[in-house]
């Protein structure tokens, strides 16, 4: 399962039918977990923690040092979960002392082609990076977000649950769950109803969302009055409390 070409560190533990492609190197500190596949040419460095039935394809670099100046070598992590698809020249790279210490990543996410994760960033479940979208250091992703291609994220900043950026969107602030972004600056653009119905969430949740959306940013009030709206409608509205939780952690204001 481990191409004669290929450099496996002696400390690296690999389950049993890890498969391993030509010139691939597997450096030290990295566990890879059942049914994954690493593919030719890529690179994977520790410490790094890498779950089962992962796909990492050619040219691909996971667990690399973190592109900080303040990084002096210390021994951070990277854990990638199951079920990843990290597609040609994707680059993950690994947690610095000053953040987290390490990259969290979840399960069922799909980084396309030259998509860039940077230090300290975490990722939830069924993220999707279309190619060549890049996060800055310390970028919270929550589930089921989509990044669309050319998508760049400034450090510190969130991505809400189920939102969407289109194409060569520039996002310097946090996105609420639910909400479509386009721009350089983004903007809010609507919600993300296409995602929401093709996962079940039905008619009457939708409508709610709808109107949370209103609220927040056609109502022509203020974030701190649209919030306190927001947190009524929350009281019978169970999907709208994701929103008004995500306005309360906000560190950078939201995209408005």
């Amino acid at each position: 399962m481990i191409h004669p070409t290929a450099v496996v560190d002696p400390s690296a533990q690999l389950e049993s039918d890890v498969e391993v492609g030509p010139y691939a190197i597997i450096g030290a500190d990295v566990s890879i977990g059942r049914g994954t596949r690493i593919g030719p040419h890529a690179v994977v460095r520790g410490p790094t923690v890498i779950g089962r039935d992962n796909r990492i394809f050619q040219f691909a670099s996971v667990g690399e040092d973190p592109q900080d100046k303040k990084y002096g070598g210390e021994p951070t992590a990277l854990t990638l979960g199951d079920r990843n698809v990290v597609r040609e020249s994707a680059t993950i790279h690994r947690g610095t002392i000053q953040g987290y210490g390490e990259t969290r990543i979840g399960n069922d996410n799909l980084f396309m082609a030259y998509t860039h994760v940077a230090h300290d960033c975490i990722i939830g479940d069924q993220v999707i990076m279309a190619n060549a979208a890049s996060l800055g250091g310390h970028v919270v992703i929550e589930d089921w977000a989509i990044l669309g291609g050319f998508t760049i994220v400034h450090q510190f900043c969130r991505i809400g649950a189920h939102s969407f950026s289109a194409m060569g969107s520039v996002i310097g602030k946090d996105v609420p769950p639910y909400i479509t972004i386009d721009g350089h600056p983004a903007v809010p653009r609507g919600i993300n109803s296409e995602g929401l119905k093709r996962r079940q969430f039905s008619t009457e949740q939708i409508s709610a969302i709808r109107r949370a959306y209103r609220l927040l940013y056609l109502s022509n009030l203020k974030l701190e009055e649209a919030a306190q709206a927001l947190d009524e409608l929350a009281e019978t509205e169970p999907l709208v409390a994701a929103m008004t939780a995500f306005l309360s952690a906000s560190a950078r204001s939201i995209v408005r």
